[in-house]
Order: C-alpha cells, then structure tokens, then sequence
C-alpha cells in the first residue's frame, strides 16, 4: 500500500510539474506582460479567438495613413483584436517596410494598438542575404546554410538581427515596458517559395538556424518579449508531416499554420476540408506540449463568395479551440498600370460579403479589440 501511495505521489507531482511548464513561455526570462499574454490567451481560447488583420491601420481601400481608419471598423464598428505587421526593410537600413509603411507609422500603430488592450504579431519578409537585389521569394539553395555560424553571410545575419532587436525593443508601453509580440519568423517555411523553405535547406540546417537566431534575440540581444510561432504552410497531413522541422520545445509557444483559399469556394469544398484536418492534427499536437495554437494567416482574396466568413472559414475552423487567426492586407490596386490587380481580403462598404463579415464579427467566439480590452491580456 505504502508503495502505491508513493507511485501516486510522484505521479501527481508529474503532471503538476508539466501543467506549470506548459503554463508558461518557453523563454524563462520573459516579461510578465508577455506571460500573463501567454496564459491569458490559452484561457481565452477555451471561448473564442482573436481575430486579426495585416496592416489594418496603415491604409485599405481608398485610404493610407489615415488617423483611426481601419477597413474592419468600417464595416463592424470595431477594430481588430490582432495586428498585423512585418520587419522587412530594417536589415537594410530602410525608413520603410516591404509594404511601403512607415517604420514610424508602423512603431505609433503597435503601441496604440498595445494600449487600447490588442494584440500584434510580427513576420519578416526579409531579403535574401546573398544580396544582388534577391527578395525574400529567392530560392537559390545554401541560403540558409550561408548565414549559420561559420557561413559567409554569417556577420552579415547577425547585423540584420541587430537592426530588428532594436527596433523590437523600441516598441513600449506607457510605463515603459515592453510590448508583448508574437514573433513568427521564417513563416511558410514548408513551401517552396522562400529562401528559408523547405526546397532550399536541409531540415538540420533550418532547426539551427530557428534555434541560432530565438537565442541570440533573447540571450544576446535580451529580448524577453517573444511569444515564436511555429508556421508551416498547410500542406502536411499527420503529426509527422507538421513537426519535420519542428526546432524544439524550448524555442516555440505558438503552433500554427497559413492556409487560404484558392479553390472556388462556390463549387470546393477542399478549403475548409484541409483545415478542419490541418488543425485536428495541430490542436492534439499543441495539448500534448502545453502550446497555444493558431491560424496564422488565411483569407479568400477578394473574398467572391457571399458567406463565405460564417460558412467556409468558420466551418474550416470547427470546434477548434485556436488562440487567434490573421486574414491578410487589403492592399488595394497592385500590379502594373497594363495589368492592375484589386488585393483585399477584409471587405469594404458595398463588397459581397460584408454583410456576412458582419455576421461573423457578432458570433459569441470571435473577439475584436473591444473583446480583446476586455479579457485584459496583459495582467
């Protein structure tokens, strides 16, 4: 009996240990802003998500750089719980980002946004670091292994690091505390159109370089701020598929995937399918480690279906229990003068499915910035 009683015991302090570690960052060091974010959005999750959108304060259709405009507000009233935004443009000294934003502009977005209780998230379409005008959709191979310690971009990376800790480390709150980012570098990395993809680098090698940069952030740089999200693009099917180039426990918080789409959603069904599946897999995955899961990026561009936010993506999304989702930039007229192309992915006054967009916005699960201020997330 005495036996039994210490198995238990020590069975009991198993599971007691593992609830505390996965109830916290992966960083050891993080800030108690970003804990409390971190822990707050797991017990959010269990209601609702966080619904996001990428550069929603800095232009959209008709507008740029407008004070307190937001294609979302126009539509709901209210602005996004998540904001969107990118690094790109810091590692080469530019005043802008890839998307033309203001760095200013982009610094005064994250910390209104910070203090009226939302929450941001950064990518990085950096550049190739092979330089001649190579973007970030460069595939030539041994990119990645030429800035791993050692390789000939190496002093040339650490230098990108450098500009993009100090601008992370710019972004503050009103007492000076630094706000809380969910970072998501390398994003996609499991397509083939990135120079960090998986068609460009061994799997050994990106976990390196995944692993090289997290520590030199934090431990280097000593950035304490970073929840890292994990974001294959949606094309593996099981557990094994998703965790290929998974870098380690101790480097990730968030599990998420990108996933759009490109199917007629009038005649497929494939869209909503595939997520449904993707995100089975993820949330099981995401339940044995303690992580937060997410889907990091989607959309429907131009979004040509009426219903298409209550019927195909709230249908793709089931019953999971997500942290937060990110639908993608309304862009506006892209493309040449010859070949103009109208990029959006929030409706507008007077488009299809804003009346459906709507609907969506009034569901009891997805949470815009007044839901978010609510839920206090940073205390």
């Amino acid at each position: 009996m005495r036996k039994q009683y210490i198995l238990a015991f020590f069975f009991v302090l198993h599971i007691s240990t593992s609830f505390a570690q996965s109830n916290f960052p992966s960083d050891k060091n993080a800030t108690k802003e970003t804990i409390h974010l971190y822990q707050n959005l797991k017990n959010s999750s269990l209601r609702g998500f966080l619904f996001g959108h990428q550069d929603d304060l800095a232009y959209g259709i008709h507008w740029k750089y407008q004070k307190d405009s937001s294609d979302v507000k126009s539509i709901t009233g209210d602005y996004p719980g998540l904001f969107g935004c990118d690094l790109s443009g810091l590692e080469s000294d530019h005043d802008k980002d890839i998307d033309g934003n203001p760095f200013s502009l982009v610094k005064s977005c994250v910390e209104w946004a910070y203090a009226k209780g939302g929450v941001i998230t950064f990518s990085w379409h950096s550049p190739s670091p092979l330089g001649n005008g190579k973007t970030a959709w460069d595939t030539t191979h041994g990119t990645v292994e030429s800035i791993l310690p050692g390789g000939i971009n190496h002093v040339l990376y650490q230098t990108w690091l450098d500009k993009v800790a100090a601008f992370l480390n710019s972004l503050k709150g009103a007492h000076g505390e630094a706000i809380p980012i969910l970072y998501r570098p390398f994003h996609e990395f499991s397509g083939n159109w990135f120079w960090w993809c998986a068609n460009t680098c061994s799997t050994a090698d990106f976990k390196k370089l995944w692993r090289y940069q997290i520590h030199y952030l934090r431990d280097i740089k000593h950035l304490h701020n970073l929840l890292i999200v994990y974001n294959p693009s949606d094309n593996f099917k099981d557990a094994n598929g998703f965790l290929e180039r998974y870098p380690g426990d101790d480097v990730v918080d968030v599990l998420s995937l990108d996933s759009y789409q490109s199917a007629d959603a009038a005649t497929s069904d494939v869209f909503e399918k595939n997520l449904d599946n993707c995100l089975s897999v993820i949330e099981k995955i995401a339940g044995d480690k303690g992580k937060l899961f997410a889907l990091a990026e989607t959309g429907y561009e131009r979004i040509p279906y009426k219903t298409w936010w209550t019927e195909k993506l709230m249908k793709g999304i089931n019953q999971h229990k997500i942290a937060y989702l990110l639908v993608w930039r309304n862009a506006g007229e892209i493309g040449t003068p010859e070949h103009p192309h109208i990029h959006y992915y929030v409706p507008f006054k007077g488009d299809m499915s804003a009346e459906d967009f709507v609907k969506f916005y009034k569901q009891k699960n997805t949470f815009f910035l007044k839901d978010a201020a609510k839920e206090n997330l940073y205390k």
